[in-house]
């Protein structure tokens, strides 16, 4: 008996993962767009799960502020605006840039090693990314998150990392808009490189000011991207 609960617990716990994964990615890539009413009852149809899976990953996604919900009247995407953009972009760049100095400081060889993999891969799919090839976004949006989270992996506090992990998904959704935006000729590559090189040469202010300018500009071409998608 005590067997069959703990089963029945496991496979519970792996169709809320499940649930919580996908409507996640579907949230991140706009498949369920900004302020959408989320049905329960069509979104169990739909990922083919029950009620109480789907209940425990929709409380997981209200705590990523990807899901809001108002007492008993249902569950909805949570908004976009240009004021959460401009608020989550100033205290990442506050952040960033101090666990970036602390990194520098206490990184070795082997973090320079490590840093220079994940930059080689994000420059494979970057070189994709540069033809619009909307396809391998999902691949971009992984290889640039392993590249910054390296960039401040030695920066000795569990908490700042933590941190900047959250603040990365919450800008996440906010940045898939415009990456494959028209117009634009900023190059996304260049300003990694730009910061990887000086990490690499252990010029401190410069690194810094570097990944400010970029994580700067990514907040401006959303804000474009934001600013376009309202006046359409």
């Amino acid at each position: 008996m005590n067997q069959h609960i703990s089963n029945s617990k496991k496979v519970s716990k792996t169709l809320a993962d499940f649930a919580y994964q996908t409507i996640r990615a579907d949230i991140i890539r706009g498949e369920l767009k900004a302020d959408e009413k989320l049905r329960l009852s069509n979104l169990c149809k739909k990922y083919d799960i029950g009620m109480s899976p789907l209940r425990e990953a929709l409380a997981r996604l209200i705590g990523d502020a990807l899901v809001v919900t108002e007492g008993q009247r249902g569950f909805w995407v949570a908004p976009l605006s240009i004021d959460e953009l401009v608020d989550i972009s100033r205290v990442r760049n506050l952040l960033e840039g101090e666990a970036l100095q602390r990194s520098m400081v206490h990184g070795d060889d082997a973090w320079r090693t490590q840093l220079t993999h994940a930059f080689e891969a994000l420059t494979q799919v970057e070189t994709e990314l540069a033809g619009r090839n909307r396809d391998v976004v999902p691949e971009w949006e992984h290889a640039n998150r392993h590249f910054h989270e390296v960039l401040v992996s030695r920066c000795g506090s569990p908490w700042l990392q933590r941190i900047l992990k959250m603040l990365y998904q919450q800008s996440e959704r906010y940045r898939r808009i415009s990456l494959i935006r028209k117009g634009s000729n900023r190059s996304l590559h260049d300003e990694h490189e730009a910061i990887y090189e000086a990490v690499m040469a252990g010029n401190v202010l410069k690194a810094c000011r570097l990944v400010e300018l970029h994580l700067q500009l990514t907040s401006d071409a959303v804000r474009a991207a934001l600013q376009d998608n309202i006046s359409t």
